[in-house]
């Protein structure tokens, strides 16, 4: 086990993956949960990340690459090698992974040390990659029921990758959470599989497509999950296209995407979500914290990798 943590409490969580994003100009440290963290904890938050590491080289490097971020966090250390990622990148900076399987991150033990974490933590975020293997998935659910039942912040940051993701993975998952995120993309896949009413995903070419998109493509599979599995909040991201939240009975939050020199987009949305609910926590209205997660998210875009240094000024 590598820990920097002491258990004290007041967590706000990144728990599933850690790896190295395999970049064109080499090794980034990444994986949604820790990229949140991680900008959680540019807030001034006791922001964690939970994973697990390989007894291997990258692991160790890893816990050497956390330390000077100034990021807290539990690793526990597993026989199954370091997670990492190749990942290719298009002309205007959009990722394409490659995601090895059979890692550390599929192997996260529940420990007592993580049971008496989850018990002082106030905010978690988590997704569905580390939940592809039994093992971390049956952490991350308990995890996520023995944290405080009231007060608490639970993202379910879907970021579906590849084909690791079921119906069934998707629901015990929303039961849990009480926000969620997720993109344009997959919200059409998303509907599909719960049997809302079905919307056809947009075209290859949408991400570089200056079409206006319209919120009745997804507004009302957007109420219609909220309602369904009694969500606090949704967060939309629609790439150059803007992002909306969805709160309350009828309310919605929207902000357009700032245009940007974008050196690439990984770890975007990971800062984007890090920077919403560290601002919720410190008492930011819901449109406050979407026009700082929103600034956060276009400056990381700026910049090579998921975890640059932020402005003051953003924070």
């Amino acid at each position: 086990m590598a820990s920097n943590c002491d258990i004290k409490g007041d967590y706000i969580v990144g728990l599933g993956e850690i790896l190295f994003d395999c970049l064109p100009d080499g090794k980034k440290l990444g994986g949604a949960p820790a990229n949140f963290a991680y900008h959680v904890s540019n807030f001034g938050l006791n922001g964690l990340a939970v994973s697990a590491i390989g007894k291997d080289e990258d692991g160790l490097r890893i816990k050497e690459e956390l330390k000077p971020r100034g990021l807290k966090f539990h690793l526990e250390e597993v026989d199954y090698p370091t997670g990492t990622v190749q990942v290719s990148l298009s002309g205007n900076g959009i990722p394409q992974y490659d995601i090895c399987q059979g890692v550390a991150y599929d192997n996260i033990p529940w420990t007592p040390e993580i049971e008496q974490i989850a018990k002082q933590t106030r905010g978690v975020c988590f997704g569905s990659l580390a939940q592809r293997n039994a093992v971390s998935r049956k952490t991350i659910q308990k995890f996520l029921d023995t944290m405080p039942p009231v007060g608490t912040i639970k993202v379910f940051d879907i970021n579906l990758r590849q084909n690791w993701y079921s119906r069934e993975l998707i629901e015990e998952s929303l039961r849990r959470c009480n926000v969620l995120k997720l993109n344009d993309e997959e919200i059409c896949t998303v509907s599909n599989l719960l049997g809302l009413k079905r919307i056809a995903p947009r075209n290859a070419s949408a991400a570089c497509d200056d079409a206006p998109l319209q919120l009745v493509d997804f507004e009302d599979q957007c109420r219609g999950i909220m309602k369904k599995y009694d969500l606090q909040m949704l967060i939309l991201t629609c790439g150059i296209h803007g992002s909306y939240v969805f709160y309350e009975d009828c309310k919605i939050s929207f902000q357009p995407t700032p245009k940007v020199n974008v050196a690439d987009t990984v770890g975007a949305g990971d800062s984007f979500t890090g920077a919403f609910v560290a601002s919720v926590f410190k008492g930011a209205s819901v449109e406050e914290a979407h026009r700082k997660a929103v600034a956060v998210s276009a400056f990381v875009c700026t910049q090579n990798g998921a975890m640059p240094a932020v402005p003051a000024e953003l924070l």
